[in-house]
């Protein structure tokens, strides 16, 4: 019997991609120093060199610096702005909300595991406000260990109290995500997203959030 529900953040409940490019448009509009650069081109690079966030962003915005040759501003005030106004920026993936709402009241217990800075994470979470939805909320720099790492997964279920084969992941990564998962006995579901090849490790695959109640229901049933 499934009694948990754990998930990533990036990708899967915060739409990572849409939220940053509406970040950076801010950003840009919000910094003269940046006018200099056409707001296109300052997107477009930005996006490139943060390689669907595998690229933090003191690299990011020290590449900007360097090649666009920002003169008023150093990458460590731009990297100041990105953790300090991103948040304003969050935009969930849709039916996040809706669909929370209907876990919690069916009695599931929620989680979340994701990679990342703790600050900024905790922060990302807030800007989305859905941090009163979940009993545990595990980031890898503060737990010291990332997914795919088994420790990490663990620790959530001892928090929540439950074991793998009463728990299900939620993440758009093949492998930090759903193989993680898969190798400590959990179900997976994948978040599809159009960067990454479907994983055949997967228990199930969504479109929209809003399917994962029925698909849990579902589990349960077998």
């Amino acid at each position: 019997m499934i009694t948990a529900i754990l998930f990533d953040l990036d990708g899967t409940l915060l739409d990572r991609e849409t939220s940053l490019k509406q970040f950076i448009s801010t950003q840009y509009s919000r910094l003269p120093a940046l006018h200099h650069i056409s707001k296109d081109n300052y997107i477009s690079r930005f996006l490139e060199l943060d390689c669907h966030g595998y690229v933090w962003k003191d690299k990011v915005y020290q590449n900007l610096v360097s090649e666009f040759s920002i003169e008023t501003l150093s990458w460590q005030d731009l990297l100041q702005d990105y953790e300090n106004e991103f948040l304003h920026s969050c935009i969930p993936f849709p039916n996040l909300h809706s669909t929370l709402i209907t876990l919690k009241t069916q009695q599931y217990l929620l989680g979340i595991v994701t990679n990342g800075l703790g600050t900024f994470q905790r922060r990302t979470v807030q800007g989305l406000g859905i941090e009163n939805y979940f009993e545990t909320i595990l980031i890898s720099e503060v737990e010291g260990v990332r997914k795919p790492d088994p420790e990490i997964f663990y620790r959530a279920l001892h928090k929540l109290g439950v074991t793998p084969e009463q728990s299900v992941f939620v993440g758009d990564h093949p492998t930090v995500d759903v193989l993680g998962a898969k190798n400590i006995g959990m179900k997976a579901i994948w978040k599809r997203d159009r960067h990454w090849t479907e994983p055949v490790e997967a228990d199930a695959i969504v479109e929209d959030l809003g399917m994962l109640p029925e698909i849990v229901q579902i589990f349960n049933d077998l």
